[in-house]
């Protein structure tokens, strides 16, 4: 599963500093696969999809802080959990029930992103 950030988001930015993927980004702000993570140049994404990690792609939301799913471990390989969830003052980050993934999936992602 992937975490996201509801509507009830009052972008205090607790949660952009803690997560250890730079999966979460400011509402407007364009987002990177490269953005925190060990991947660079032409990738093959774990859904088979190549592009390129440098890219930049639009904001998934412009108004609130997101989370973008193809980057969310749920914390899974760096801590017990999700710390979004942990610093939100308005318990706002919760499970996307549009990305399922098993834990194995999850640390998969987490090393793929950050390779050793």
């Amino acid at each position: 599963m992937a975490i996201v950030i509801t509507d009830d988001c009052i972008n205090c930015g607790a949660c952009e500093p803690e997560c250890p993927n730079n999966a979460i980004y400011e509402g407007g702000a364009q987002w990177r696969y490269s953005d925190g993570t060990s991947l660079t140049g032409m990738i093959t994404t774990l859904d088979g999809n190549e592009v390129n990690a440098d890219e930049e792609f639009d904001a998934i939301d412009m108004d609130i802080y997101y989370i973008v799913p193809d980057k969310c471990t749920e914390c899974v390989g760096f801590h017990d959990e999700p710390q979004c969830a942990a610093v939100c003052p308005v318990d706002c980050c919760v499970d996307d029930p549009n990305y399922r993934e098993s834990e194995d999936e999850l640390l998969a992602k987490k090393n793929f992103m950050h390779l050793s």
